[in-house]
């Protein structure tokens, strides 16, 4: 394992690279500055790659006391255009990305600054589906979860049942490619199945969070934010 971490405003961020099943994978990874320990979070990006929106959220979550770690599911490769990023988003293996993802976990929870050792795990779009299937797949070794406008999650009541971290789903209104269908199926089964979560649905487009693009929507962005911080504070430092 390497680490290239540099000190920028309160945190130490950079890449970081950790053993795959074959080879070395990298990811983004920020903790704040100093040698006590912190919870882990796993943070999974758009369908863009580790863009700068998804190293400031990296940063800005370290920043509130956590080790971080965006894993590089592109390997390198960041989309500029849409057309680029849906191209590497449906190229991508979407169980080899979970694995990749659990090697992300592996690693996070080897880190002497890392306590806990159960992690949360967030994901916007693209890494929200992810955060979805990496909760389905992990057994236990996540705390809470956050999925932010997973789109094309359409669960069955056995994938539901796997799931186990307590979940924070969040949703736009004005998010077309996730109807109000789609979002009461996934909050009847989570109530069916009895598990513990919070369904937030704001006014906002799809990607409210990316303030990088032309759909963010700081009011929706900054009450998601407030609500992902009281949920992992609740679950992580427990």
């Amino acid at each position: 394992m390497s680490s290239q971490l540099e000190t920028k405003q309160g945190v130490e961020a950079g890449f970081v690279t950790y053993p795959g099943t074959k080879g070395q994978l990298q990811g983004y990874l920020a903790r704040p500055s100093g040698s006590k320990s912190y919870p882990g979070v796993i943070l999974v990006q758009e369908w863009w790659g580790i863009e700068p929106h998804i190293k400031q959220l990296t940063e800005r979550l370290a920043r509130e006391g956590f080790v971080v770690l965006a894993p590089d599911l592109y390997h390198g490769r960041v989309a500029k255009e849409p057309s680029d990023a849906e191209k590497e988003m449906m190229a991508l293996n979407k169980q080899a990305a979970v694995q990749e993802i659990t090697r992300a976990i592996a690693y996070l929870q080897g880190r002497d600054d890392v306590s806990p050792k159960k992690l949360g795990m967030t994901g916007f779009c693209m890494g929200g589906f992810l955060t979805w299937l990496t909760a389905e797949a992990t057994n236990g070794q996540l705390a809470a979860i956050a999925p932010f406008y997973a789109g094309f999650y359409e669960p069955t009541v056995e994938d539901i049942r796997r799931v186990s971290a307590p979940v924070l789903a969040v949703w736009g209104s004005e998010d077309a490619s996730i109807p109000a269908e789609a979002r009461d199926h996934i909050v009847n089964l989570l109530e069916q199945e009895g598990k513990t979560f919070k369904a937030l649905v704001l006014d906002a487009p799809h990607a409210f969070m990316n303030d990088t693009r032309p759909r963010y929507r700081k009011q929706a962005a900054d009450e998601a934010w407030k609500e992902l911080l009281a949920w992992f504070g609740h679950y992580l430092r427990a």
